[in-house]
């Protein structure tokens, strides 16, 4: 009895694993209490989704740009990253992947299907279904990032890679920290039976179980229907604030800019005209008070120089109308 015991609350609470599962439906795929592990945020989940399926010096195949926590996590467990490129719109091509496992010794994908950090691109139907049938052709699991899949600002929700995935390849990972509020530190993942055993084994050596107090208090917030009624209010607040910015960055900054269009989240990825140094505006723009993402640091070959990315995460301002307006005037200069 003991033993079970154990098992259970490492695996999380019981009662925000249910939830987890329930919700796990609109995504597309059917999935049971047990089969999930509650994390210490997405970082954890993604963390021992890679140690499970990959070794020291094993080549991972990671969306470019990439958010810069997965870079770092993959260097940091001694896992070389391969950068893949991808569309604004349509995610990550298939094809330049397709070629890269001919070339390379691929041993794992990280990809975001919904919502892409820093991009806001978002998969079709078609593509994750390619996806999917190319990775289990070849063998290699697919660790897979929703943690912007509820932010969708039109519905019906993403489905989730599991959604196409016979064989068990896919390894999915969530969180609530972008949905509710990243000092919870609550996330977790799905690794279907091939992995299930060895990520659990990963998430009992990193940190024995989660924090039980927040999840209970996240399981009965989701039992009451109140984080349904925030996300309705937080998806309308996050479109309105894309479009907002959006707007603010083609009026304040020079001719050449572009930007992305998310269907979702809340970044914006914009490339800024040919010699735009953007580490160099972003220490400008610091010194101003405004932070900002230099393109280089989404890029293990330090690529993407003259783009960055903003967050439309807060409400807004005054104060953030006049950082756009001085943002602008920096990239002019």
């Amino acid at each position: 009895m003991r033993t079970v015991e154990k098992r259970c609350e490492m695996k999380g609470v019981e009662s925000l694993r249910r939830e987890i599962a329930r919700r796990e439906w609109s995504a597309g795929h059917v999935v049971y209490h047990d089969e999930i592990l509650v994390t210490a945020g997405a970082s954890e989940a993604l963390d021992v989704a890679l140690r499970a399926a990959t070794s020291p010096g094993d080549v991972v195949a990671v969306e470019s740009p990439a958010f810069f926590g997965v870079l770092q996590a993959i260097e940091t467990l001694g896992r070389r990253a391969l950068e893949i490129p991808m569309c604004a719109e349509t995610g990550l091509d298939i094809d330049a992947l397709e070629a890269a496992i001919a070339k390379h010794p691929v041993r794992a994908l990280i990809v975001t299907p919904s919502f892409q950090n820093p991009v806001g691109s978002c998969m079709p139907d078609a593509s994750r279904a390619r996806l999917v049938a190319l990775m289990t052709q070849h063998g290699i699991p697919v660790i897979e990032d929703d943690t912007f899949g509820e932010l969708y600002f039109e519905g019906p929700q993403p489905r989730s890679l599991r959604a196409w995935d016979e064989a068990g390849w896919v390894i999915r990972c969530g969180s609530f920290s972008k949905t509710l509020a990243p000092g919870y530190r609550i996330g977790w993942t799905v690794p279907g039976p091939r992995y299930f055993e060895a990520v659990r084994r990963c998430k009992l050596a990193a940190s024995l179980g989660t924090s039980a107090p927040p999840q209970l208090a996240l399981a009965r917030y989701h039992a009451d229907g109140g984080y349904d009624r925030h996300l309705r209010r937080l998806r309308r607040t996050l479109r309105d604030n894309v479009a907002r910015l959006s707007a603010e960055v083609c009026a304040r900054f020079p001719e050449g800019t572009r930007i992305s269009r998310p269907r979702g989240g809340f970044v914006l990825w914009i490339e800024l005209p040919a010699g735009t140094d953007a580490l160099a505006l972003g220490e400008r723009a610091l010194e101003a008070g405004i932070s900002i993402c230099p393109g280089p640091i989404f890029s293990p070959s330090g690529g993407y120089r003259n783009c960055i990315r903003l967050s439309a995460g807060h409400p807004w301002s005054d104060r953030t109308e006049q950082a756009v307006e001085t943002l602008g005037r920096l990239v002019r200069e």
